[in-house]
């Protein structure tokens, strides 16, 4: 089997606590407004609501950013190349080249692991943050790259490493001994609409 890289989140590890979307936000430098993965709820606005009736109310949450599906629909659609695949699985998107159009956005099955830039973007802090040498523009769509930046230098996804409850893993599912492969031969696990056919490479172990 080819290298193929994924990502392993452990949905009874996960607290909900954002730490994953902290990090990727200064590990990437994302200007006011804009995270490339966050935590969802199962409840009714997807934000820290209770799914259930009361008085039997329980929190489940979600990590969620690009799924960087092996048949992805977003790098068919691009008409400027701006999105594009890895020899390795990994879906990125170049915002240097990127025109705006947002076709990206509509094909994708997934909501809001996209974001489109404004006019004017705003950053909280007078200086950047994080390593990644990305210059954000307005008019362009971004997401989650994976850290592409960091695993160039043998380094995890920021998510990864600062996760305080260890629930994601990142690896190589193309290696049988891998951790990523392990987990998923011996947990239950499931991919987000799977019968969308994209087969994305984020599993969630149940």
């Amino acid at each position: 089997m080819t290298k193929r890289l994924v990502m392993v989140i452990d949905l009874q590890a996960c607290t909900g606590c954002n730490t994953c979307s902290v990090a990727c936000k200064q590990e990437n430098n994302l200007p006011d407004g804009v995270w490339w993965t966050q935590v969802v709820t199962l409840g009714d606005n997807g934000n820290d609501s209770p799914a259930g009736e009361y008085p039997n109310l329980f929190m489940d949450y979600l990590p969620l950013g690009c799924q960087h599906c092996v048949n992805a629909p977003c790098v068919e659609v691009c008409p400027s190349g701006a999105t594009a695949q890895t020899e390795d699985g990994l879906v990125i998107q170049d915002p240097t080249q990127c025109g705006g159009c947002r076709y990206c956005m509509l094909v994708c099955p997934y909501t809001g692991v996209r974001v489109f830039a404004g006019e004017t973007l705003r950053y909280s802090l007078p200086f950047p943050t994080g390593d990644n040498p990305m210059i954000h523009r307005p008019f362009t769509v971004e997401k989650c790259n994976f850290c592409a930046h960091r695993l160039k230098r043998g380094l995890l996804p920021a998510c990864v490493d600062s996760c305080p409850m260890v629930a994601r893993t990142f690896g190589d599912l193309g290696d049988p001994n891998s951790e990523v492969s392990k987990l998923l031969r011996e947990r239950p696990h499931f991919q987000l609409l799977v019968e969308k056919g994209a087969d994305p490479s984020t599993f969630y172990l149940t």
